[in-house]
């Protein structure tokens, strides 16, 4: 039961991180992914106050079910993890972290754009 936790919590991580990254190119999805665009920032940046900056409650759950798979050494970061995994070298932490906060700064200006630039911006006719 803990294992088909874990992959559902590695599915629910990768689509969240998908989402945040390109939510913002569907119409349908612009609104949501403001809200996922600031609920991810409150998380990484006010909750990190006080559980280190770039805090996810995600990760800490799946973190405690890998403990209780008998995982141990995990990074803080649910992306070095899997960035790891998935090259099967040691990631430099450093270097996850900037690429990450740099999709998120990305990302934020691409919903801040989509939300409310290019929405007030006359259509054209053709």
């Amino acid at each position: 039961m803990l294992g088909l936790l874990d992959h559902f919590l590695s599915f629910v991580h990768l689509a969240l991180i998908g989402f945040n990254l390109f939510g913002w190119i569907p119409r349908a999805t612009r609104k949501v992914h403001l809200v996922t665009i600031g609920l991810t920032a409150a998380s990484w940046f006010i909750l990190g106050i006080w559980y280190g900056m770039g805090y996810c409650p995600i990760t800490d759950w799946q973190w405690d079910v890998k403990a209780k798979l008998g995982e141990t050494n995990l990074p803080s970061s649910f992306i070095k993890y899997f960035a790891d995994k998935i090259t099967g070298s040691d990631i430099p932490a450093d270097t996850v972290n900037y690429a990450t906060l740099a999709g998120f700064i990305l990302a934020v200006l691409a919903t801040i754009w989509a939300n409310f630039i290019h929405k007030k911006r006359p259509h054209r006719s053709q």
